[in-house]
């Protein structure tokens, strides 16, 4: 997986749990800066994953509510897959390294290590 896919994944399932209501809050909960949130939302918006709804808040001010259109509910499924595999591979190099390190430290039982 890319860095950008990646980013699209948090993104998106950010957006689809409805825990952000601003640019501002994504970039923070992404760690990106604010200006790459505004170009990822972009991005997404022109691919047509995310739809920006206007909703009028206080007198005088509107305020953008971000939505999963159906092809961005399908590309967070897919991406969702992704990282599972992903993270389900790194967990088995991760056994194995750990495994190989128990061995060496003379201990094939792991759990006798954290005791």
């Amino acid at each position: 997986m890319t860095i950008q896919e990646t980013l699209e994944y948090h993104a998106l399932r950010r957006l689809a749990h409805g825990s952000v209501s601003t640019q501002r809050t994504l970039a923070e909960s992404l760690g990106i800066s604010l200006g790459k949130t505004n170009a990822l939302v972009r991005a997404l918006v022109a691919r047509r994953l995310v739809a920006v709804v206007t909703v009028r808040g206080n007198p005088g001010r509107t305020t953008a509510v971000y939505r999963l259109t159906p092809k961005g509910i399908v590309m967070k499924a897919t991406l969702t897959h992704r990282v599972l595999l992903w993270k389900m591979k790194e967990y088995d190099q991760l056994q194995k390294e750990i495994d190989a390190l128990a061995c060496e430290a003379g201990a094939p039982d792991i759990r006798s290590l954290a005791g």
